[in-house]
């Protein structure tokens, strides 16, 4: 895993990589190479590549790896098949988000990735829950790379020119030579593919990638795709989440693997579910995940973890911002569930209003609340 506090991606030396400032989550890999919004564009008409080297990687090993996790984690993971994965957390005793990972089962091993900075943690709760199963929590050596945007390519061409078919389907991976495997995801578009590489090919794999005809594109570029451009919207944890954050308040994250969730309804117990139960069946999350449209007439936008405001009272906080080639300044936020898409709103000053796109329809009255409102006889 790569040390966040210290961690400078080799592709920072290619021609014209910006790193991204101190403060940002994606410090350490390019920004952009010189034309932020231009690299956007070229999304929309073809591949990019992405350096995204500075997630956290981890391997599990073992025979029982997928049985073992399925008593702890949100999906349901017992059956995926080999070339399968998947997205899933990790939940506190209370139900808040403690991890988000996302899983490739592959030739005996299952590849978790995770957010920057994460990784330690998330090895050190994995190995503790090991006791006697037949399960290796380790730390890997590996690196993503992500193509994104339009015209994704059915075969990748390796370093050393083999070509790998890639598989369809959301979450399928096949194994790459020299180590590694690329996966298929939903996001940030449809198709997306995620190479997860050897750290030590990771600039070969990034040199293929740009010959086969993918522009090289910054974490601003991406997280543009990610804010703007995906619906329904997929949260990024620590960021557009704090320490209070349920799985409901982002509802992408409900959801089987067919459905592109991170939390399996149905499956058997882990530590948080009793929450889960309790939201799903008898009320709503407290706030939810929303896309705000930005004021950007002014010098400054807000930082993530901003309030939000209506009326001079905190209504919600701020998560990623970003500059759109197309729609300009927009963010995610975390809104109490209450303010409507008309709600006059700003964060440090800055004007917002709420994409009404992006506020969840209510799906009608819950079974259990139902059911208590029967036993109530009202």
């Amino acid at each position: 895993m790569a040390d966040v506090s210290t961690y400078r991606s080799p592709i920072l030396s290619r021609p014209g990589a910006v790193d991204a400032p101190g403060d940002s989550p994606d410090v350490g890999v390019p920004l952009h190479y010189g034309d932020p919004l231009g690299e956007q564009r070229a999304a929309a008409a073809g591949p990019v590549v992405v350096d995204r080297s500075h997630r956290d990687v981890l391997t599990i090993g073992g025979g029982e790896r997928l049985t073992w996790l399925e008593g702890f984690v949100s999906q349901h993971v017992a059956g995926l098949a080999d070339g399968a994965g998947a997205e899933t957390l990790i939940l506190d005793a209370n139900g808040r988000v403690e991890h988000h990972a996302v899983l490739s089962d592959s030739a005996g091993h299952l590849v978790v990735d995770t957010e920057p900075g994460r990784g330690a943690d998330l090895l050190a709760f994995l190995t503790r829950m090991v006791f006697w199963a037949d399960a290796a929590p380790a730390e890997a050596d590996l690196a993503v790379l992500t193509l994104a945007g339009t015209g994704l390519p059915d075969t990748v061409t390796g370093p050393d020119g083999t070509a790998v078919a890639l598989p369809t389907g959301d979450y399928a991976g096949v194994a790459l030579p020299g180590g590694g495997v690329a996966r298929r995801m939903p996001w940030p578009g449809a198709g997306a593919i995620d190479l997860v590489v050897p750290r030590a090919d990771l600039a070969a794999w990034f040199d293929a990638a740009v010959a086969a005809g993918a522009r090289p594109a910054g974490s601003w570029a991406f997280e543009a795709l990610r804010v703007a451009d995906t619906t329904p919207l997929r949260a990024r944890l620590g960021v557009d989440t704090d320490e209070r954050t349920i799985p409901h308040e982002v509802p992408t994250w409900i959801g089987a693997v067919a459905e592109r969730g991170a939390v399996h309804l149905d499956k058997g117990c882990y530590r948080g579910q009793e929450t889960v139960a309790r939201v799903h069946n008898l009320g709503r999350s407290p706030r939810v995940l929303v896309r705000l449209q930005l004021d950007g007439s002014g010098a400054e936008l807000p930082a993530p973890g901003a309030e939000v405001r209506t009326g001079g009272r905190p209504v919600g906080r701020v998560g990623t911002v970003v500059q759109h080639h197309e729609d300009g300044p927009v963010a995610l936020a975390l809104l109490k569930r209450g303010v409507g898409p008309d709600a006059e709103l700003e964060a440090e000053g800055v004007a917002a209003a709420v994409d009404p796109d992006t506020v969840p329809g209510e799906s009608g009255p819950q079974a259990g609340r139902e059911a208590v409102r029967r036993l109530r006889g009202t």
